[in-house]
């Protein structure tokens, strides 16, 4: 669980990232680390990273699917079946969504 403070730091950080504005390498190693082990704060980074690569959604369900944390499936970084190990494929999930 995430103190007040923690979390407040933490989205500030990951608001800069969103807004392409620089961030230390400390923030970055900072917010990882919390990534790495909470689902809620892997989830911040991934939308801000997404919004930082793609602007402003400009669609209501570029909205939607923004605010649902989904991929569209053009992205070229999802899973294909024919190409991809699905153990490889999650070999960079944050830790606690790993299996043993």
């Amino acid at each position: 669980m995430l103190t007040p403070s923690t979390r407040l730091r933490l989205q500030d950080i990951i608001g800069r990232i969103a807004d392409s504005q620089p961030i230390s390498l400390n923030e970055r190693i900072y917010v990882q680390k919390f990534a790495n082990r909470d689902a809620s704060v892997w989830s911040w980074l991934r939308r801000a990273q997404r919004q930082q690569r793609r602007g402003e959604p400009e669609t209501d369900l570029e909205r939607f699917m923004t605010q649902m944390d989904l991929v569209e499936p053009s992205d070229p970084s999802g899973f294909d079946p024919s190409r991809d190990d699905l153990g490889d494929w999650f070999s960079g999930a944050p830790t606690w969504l790993k299996r043993s």
